[in-house]
């Protein structure tokens, strides 16, 4: 498990989870929170209920989506997850106590927010296709809604696929450059004729930026190269593997009841 400085506060708890931990077995050993997975549902069940014991709430108050790759963000008022995949959105935001906001992810980047002093935090699923479209900001401003002042957020970026493993096609830089031609900074020169390498954490970091929130933090770790640590997508397209697991995200305000 690991944790981001920024995000270290009183009253705050949260946890990027590595793949260690968990009951599934094989490709989805062990820590597999997703449920949209081939994996045994039981499995992933016990392993959720393990990390929203790590995340000190109660079973059922641990929230994920069936995350679209969208910039569609969603308010989470007290309710109760309804089970499997949760509602289809790429990013929430609360100020209730005792709930986790959890992302899932596998190469794509998971973004917690905190706005300690006012008691609001978020979480946003952020690949390539949510960071583009405004999954990041979205989450900002549906903070915003629930009291959050925005010059006091702080966002960590989780593990993702970093650059050195982030091979794209020639098309690919098109509808960054598009929206924004400095955009040809988060892309290197392959040695592959016509590809690019693909740095998708700076280009997270520089929209997080762009809002004007308080602070950013990015953790280091690769998904695709830290095989006994993370789950990979591409690393299970590149094997021939049939699926892959998803590692689990989360951010929660304390209970205090």
């Amino acid at each position: 498990m690991l944790t981001s400085n920024i995000l270290t506060s009183p009253g705050v708890s949260h946890a990027f989870f590595t793949r260690d931990g968990g009951v599934s077995t094989g490709i989805y050993a062990s820590l597999n929170c997703g449920a949209g997975s081939d994996d045994n549902p039981d499995a992933v069940v016990e392993n959720k209920r393990r990390a929203a014991n790590r995340m000190k709430v109660a079973d059922d108050r641990l929230w994920t989506l069936y995350q679209v790759h969208s910039a569609n963000v969603i308010t989470i008022d007290g309710g109760v997850p309804s089970g499997g995949s949760g509602p289809a959105a790429d990013g929430m935001a609360t100020r209730e106590p005792g709930i986790a906001l959890g992302i899932l992810t596998a190469d794509c980047a998971p973004v917690l927010f905190s706005d300690p002093e006012n008691g609001v935090i978020g979480a946003a699923h952020a690949g390539w296709k949510g960071a583009l479209s405004g999954v990041m900001e979205n989450t900002v401003t549906a903070m915003e809604n629930l009291g959050a002042d925005r010059t006091r957020i702080r966002a960590a970026i989780g593990p993702c696929i970093a650059q050195a493993s982030y091979q794209v096609g020639e098309e690919f830089p098109s509808p960054f450059l598009a929206a924004n031609p400095s955009a040809s900074a988060f892309f290197a020169p392959d040695s592959d004729p016509g590809k690019h390498r693909f740095d998708l954490r700076g280009f997270i970091a520089s929209r997080l930026e762009q809002t004007g929130i308080a602070d950013t933090e990015a953790l280091p770790n690769d998904t695709y190269a830290e095989e006994e640590a993370f789950f990979s997508y591409r690393r299970t397209c590149h094997r021939g593997e049939g699926d892959y697991g998803r590692g689990l995200s989360a951010i929660a305000l304390a209970d205090t009841d």
